[in-house]
C-alpha cells in the first residue's frame, strides 16, 4: 500500500468530490463498534461535510454498542458535535420482534433469514435518514468481504451509495485505524456483525480469520489453476482455499450486476 497518509487524503478527496458532484450534503454511516465503520466514519468526517453517525441495535451485544459510543464521542470531540458529526441511536429490537412474530408461524425458524432481515432492516433506517438529510449512505465493506466472499447482506449492509475501503483488506484497514488515532479497543475488537443470536464473531461464523482469507486471496488471483498443480499445502492452507474458494462461488449473485433480460 502507498504511504498510509496520502491514501488518507486521496480517500477523503474522493468522498467530498463524489458528495459535492452528487449534491448532496452529508454522509449516513452505521456505526457498529467495529473497526471498518470506525474508519469509514472517520474518513467522512474528514471531509468536514456533516456526518451521521447511526448506531443501530437489535437485539445486539452491549460491548458493541459501548464501543460504538465511545468511538462517535471520539469522533465529535475531534472533528465538532453537530458541526460536523451527529449522533444517532434508533433501537430496532420492536421492529424486528414485529416482522418475527407477523413471519414466524408461517415460515418456522431460518437463523441466516432473521440474520439478513436485521441487516436490511438497517439499511432501511440508514436511507431513511439519508433522505431526510440530503446525504450518502456509506458502506463499510472491506475488500475481502465484499469482493472476496461476499460476506454481506444482499440489500443490507450491502445497499450503499458509496463504498471507500471496498479495495482494501482487513490488515490495510487496521494499518489505516492506527494511523488516524481510532481507538486501540476498537482496533484490536474481534470482528462481528453482531446479527445472530450466539453473538457469533465473524471469523466464527466464516471458519477462517481474515488474514487467512487474505492470503487465500492473493494466492488464488496468483495461481488460478491452483487446484491443477502438485503443490504442497498444509491442511490448514487447503481448508482455507476451499472456504474461500466456496464462498466465492456461491456469492457471485450478490458480487455482479443484476442479470437484465435484453430485447
Amino acid at each position: 500500500m502507498e504511504n498510509k497518509i496520502e491514501t488518507i487524503e486521496r480517500l477523503v478527496a474522493w468522498l467530498k468530490d463524489y458528495a459535492v458532484k452528487n449534491d448532496r450534503r452529508s454522509f449516513v454511516v452505521g456505526v457498529s463498534g467495529g473497526i471498518d465503520s470506525a474508519l469509514v466514519s472517520t474518513l467522512c468526517a474528514m471531509t468536514g461535510l456533516q456526518t451521521h453517525c447511526v448506531i443501530l441495535p437489535c437485539h445486539s451485544r452491549e460491548s458493541g454498542i459501548l464501543l460504538a459510543r465511545r468511538h462517535i464521542r471520539w469522533l465529535g470531540d475531534k472533528f465538532g458535535f453537530d458541526s460536523v458529526v451527529y449522533n444517532h441511536t434508533i433501537y430496532l429490537n420492536e421492529t424486528f420482534n414485529v416482522f418475527e412474530g407477523a413471519t414466524l408461524p408461517y415460515y418456522g425458524i431460518n437463523n441466516l433469514a432473521y440474520a439478513n432481515v436485521k441487516s436490511r432492516l438497517r439499511m432501511l433506517t440508514l436511507y431513511h435518514i439519508a433522505t431526510l438529510k440530503d446525504g450518502l449512505v456509506v458502506g463499510t465493506g472491506n475488500k475481502v468481504e465484499d469482493f472476496g466472499i461476499g460476506f454481506f447482506t444482499k440489500y443490507g449492509d450491502g445497499g450503499v451509495d458509496i463504498s471507500p475501503i471496498a479495495d482494501f483488506t482487513k490488515t490495510e484497514v487496521r494499518e489505516l485505524a492506527k494511523e488516524l488515532g481510532i481507538i486501540e479497543e476498537i482496533i484490536k475488537a474481534v470482528p462481528t456483525d453482531g446479527l445472530w443470536d450466539d453473538q457469533r464473531s465473524d471469523e466464527q461464523a466464516i471458519g477462517a480469520t481474515y488474514e487467512q482469507l487474505e492470503w487465500a486471496m492473493n494466492y488464488i488471483e496468483a495461481h488460478p489453476s491452483w487446484e491443477n498443480k502438485m503443490v504442497a499445502h498444509t491442511p490448514e492452507q487447503l481448508k482455507v482455499l476451499k472456504i474461500y474458494k466456496t464462498r466465492h462461488a456461491v456469492a457471485q449473485h450478490k458480487l455482479n450486476p443484476i442479470p437484465t433480460f435484453k430485447r
